[in-house]
């Protein structure tokens, strides 16, 4: 398994100056141990005008096998190849992916404290991998690399030179060639794409991929046009790893587009970003308002509807007039880090007894969400697209029908107040739509008298008296008579 790095240099910038971003001496040839065979590093050529530096790997077969078992695909990725009889001391894959990201460790990550103004630099770099797993032929190769600034040339190899009308094999020669990017960019681009367009790891994947591919594709894969297909051959099609690292990415895009750090957009993990209030923040306002809606209304079994990271339902857990509470989300990853916040694993039995987390989707009727005293959708419905206000509402309202339900959603008005906010943005980059106190009356007087609540408005933080509160909370409670509310034909099928 081989693979080339190559640039061209000036007397006063010279080629050689690879073996400093490359860690490696260009008057040395260097072995390193890997858990399945032997890395050389090697410069078959060093002078001012060029320099090649050469990464081989020899695979050990028995090693590979041996390691493999158990975990995942192992050393024969087709079930037609034996263990001891395939392609992987010969073609390019996540071995070669792995060795880079141990060989060149440094390189990758962009550290360079002989000659740190190197760093930041484009050259002129040539790539050549002479076999490559391309499971999706040479255009694939093209589509994978040509958005990243390569000029690619993927030539396929003959399945036999001397039989041309068997056709080509799955394999290419691979050419990369580019002068705008970094030798740390091209690497990590390198470490991605390989396994990538092997589709196949020899080792088992798991949670902790999601963060080498974040790392590695920081600043490139957010934008990259065929990112949901790299993330999901990069992690072995594992549906819940391919959805994190989807969610992740898309929150970087977000940042990215909004020119700000991705804690600050994120306010599933911090609810605290989207407030400016001191010392007590919005957020935490905004759950003292609703705990003290839902004391007033007398309600012990409670459902949070859109339970995010389980803040709210953390602190109804404190509440012991609480004796039951269900929070759903449609997130796994979100009630993942619920359960860990709430430490469901480590709680007494009776206090474990007490709450319940459950994924669904509030687009959808659900006979578990029915007969509870009180549903919170706190920062909820904004997060949904308009035409599917009215599957949820029926869901609620109409479905499920608790005696007291609680809606929170930003005040469009009071975003004139929030100095880092530009102008005509929303607070979040995920939020569909934000209203007006009076679009917010009006959606939520209709819903009442659709489905047979009354409604009143509270607001939660300051009151100002030109553009009113920042949140803006309805509670709806359902009248002592109502007749059995029935769904009108779009919101049967939205629902």
């Amino acid at each position: 398994m081989f693979l080339t790095i190559s640039t061209t240099g000036t007397p006063e910038r010279p080629a050689t100056d690879l073996g400093f971003l490359l860690h490696k001496h260009p008057d040395n040839a260097q072995i390193f141990s890997t858990s399945y065979g032997t890395a050389h590093v090697l410069y078959p050529e060093a002078t001012v005008e060029r320099c090649t530096a050469a990464l081989l790997l020899e695979v050990d077969a028995v090693a590979l096998v041996r390691r493999g078992k158990g975990k995942g695909r192992g050393g024969a990725p087709d079930a037609a190849l034996a263990q001891y009889v395939n392609d992987r001391p010969y073609a390019a894959s996540s071995l070669l992916a792995v060795a880079i990201g141990a060989v060149f460790s440094s390189a990758m990550k962009g550290q360079c404290t002989a000659r740190p103004e190197l760093l930041a630099e484009a050259r002129p770099l040539r790539v050549e991998v002479p076999a490559l797993p391309a499971r999706g032929g040479a255009d694939l190769v093209r589509g994978l690399f040509e958005p990243l600034g390569w000029t690619v040339t993927a030539e396929p190899v003959p399945l036999d030179v001397r039989f041309p009308e068997w056709g080509d094999s799955r394999y290419v020669r691979l050419e990369l060639a580019s002068e705008e990017l970094t030798l740390s960019e091209a690497l990590r681009h390198l470490y991605v794409l390989l396994p990538v367009l092997d589709d196949a790891k020899h080792y088992w994947v798991s949670s902790d991929e999601v963060d080498k591919l974040l790392r590695a594709g920081e600043g490139w894969l957010p934008d990259h046009p065929e990112h949901k297909l790299i993330t999901s051959r990069y992690l072995s099609r594992r549906w819940s790893l391919t959805r994190e690292a989807l969610e992740r990415l898309e929150l970087v895009r977000l940042a990215e587009t909004d020119d700000t750090e991705v804690e600050a957009i994120d306010n599933a993990v911090d609810e605290e970003t989207d407030t400016e209030e001191k010392p007590v923040p919005l957020a935490v306002l905004r759950r003292d308002a609703i705990l003290a809606a839902l004391h007033a209304c007398g309600a012990s079994r409670v459902l949070d509807l859109g339970c995010g990271q389980g803040q709210l339902v953390q602190a109804l857990l404190k509440d012991t007039r609480f004796t039951e509470i269900v929070g759903v989300d449609v997130s796994m990853r979100a009630l993942t880090i619920a359960s860990r916040r709430l430490k469901l694993d480590r709680m007494g039995e009776r206090q474990a007894a007490r709450v319940r987390l459950v994924q669904g989707s509030l687009a959808y009727t659900d006979r578990r969400l029915k007969g509870y005293d009180a549903a919170v959708l706190s920062e909820v419905i904004e997060h949904l697209d308009l035409p599917r206000l009215p599957a949820l509402e029926y869901a609620v309202f109409g479905s499920a029908r608790p005696r007291t339900v609680l809606v929170t959603t930003p005040n469009v008005e009071y975003n004139v107040r929030w100095e880092t906010l530009p102008a005509g943005h929303s607070r979040h980059g995920d939020h569909r739509f934000e209203w007006t106190r009076e679009e917010f009356r009006a959606w939520a007087r209709t819903v009442a008298e659709r489905h047979g609540y009354d409604v009143e408005f509270t607001p939660v933080g300051l009151d100002d008296p030109e553009v009113g509160p920042p949140t803006q909370m309805a509670a709806f409670t359902l009248a002592t008579v109502t007749a059995t509310a029935t769904p009108t034909a779009k919101e049967e099928k939205a629902a």
